[in-house]
């Protein structure tokens, strides 16, 4: 069994109460932020013409995101995977649909089928020499210039840093600035279509919010987004 499988499996049944503990000083919870990345996303992609019919969540956990992606972008099919098997009851006791599934990772069998790829959250739990590894998987299960929208929490964010001190299964948590992602992405065969950053202000500036809209080039969020595709 993995670390990380140990990990998830220990806190499957209060995941969501250990992470709104953590985020309570953003004054949001979880469910807003997973919103806001997914729309953010389907705008990225309707700017490019695309709209994915099947896309792969990695790294789903207890596979509450899953159907924000189904619902926000129209998908066919949504298939969430993650390396805990605890997690995958609780994800598909709550969530699993017609339209959505779930799976170990290690019983992954969708090579080159997915229009989209999505995780957030994931690669600082990966142990930096398993994190090409863990591309190679995602890459393997695009289709020939799919999109994959990877999601960090931001290090040169001290709100971030903060928060993530707060959470318990983050512990043993190794960030990727932006610039040691974007690296990454690249020697893994993707090819960078944009960087944005997301989530600066708190519940309590809310009313600042719609400024974000015009300045998610600078490394101002608590999150970034890479959005890259398979190169062809």
């Amino acid at each position: 069994m993995s670390t990380a499988e140990k990990l998830f499996d220990q806190y499957a049944g209060n995941y969501e109460l250990a992470l709104s503990n953590a985020l309570a000083p953003s004054g949001e919870n979880r469910e807003y932020f997973a919103e806001g990345r997914v729309e953010w996303l389907k705008r990225c992609l309707s700017q490019l013409g695309v709209q994915p019919r099947n896309v792969l969540d990695f790294g789903c956990g207890d596979g509450s995101t899953t159907p924000v992606l189904q619902r926000i972008l129209g998908a066919k099919s949504c298939t969430g995977v993650d390396v805990s098997p605890k997690s995958l009851e609780v994800a598909r006791k709550h969530f699993a649909t017609d339209k959505i599934r779930y799976e170990l990772l290690a019983d992954l069998q969708t090579e080159s089928q997915m229009d989209l790829a999505y995780c957030n959250g994931v690669f600082h739990h990966i142990v930096p020499q398993e994190r090409p590894d863990a591309l190679a998987l995602i890459c393997d299960s695009l289709k020939k210039g799919g999109y994959f929208s990877f999601w960090e929490n931001n290090s040169w964010n001290p709100a971030t840093r903060y928060v993530i001190s707060r959470c318990p299964f983050d512990k043993d948590a190794i960030l990727l600035s932006p610039l040691e992602a974007r690296r990454l992405l690249k020697k893994s065969g993707f090819e960078i279509v944009r960087t944005d950053f997301r989530f600066i202000f708190p519940h309590a500036l809310r009313g600042l919010r719609k400024i974000e809209d015009f300045v998610y080039r600078l490394p101002l969020g608590a999150q970034y987004q890479i959005l890259c595709r398979k190169s062809s």
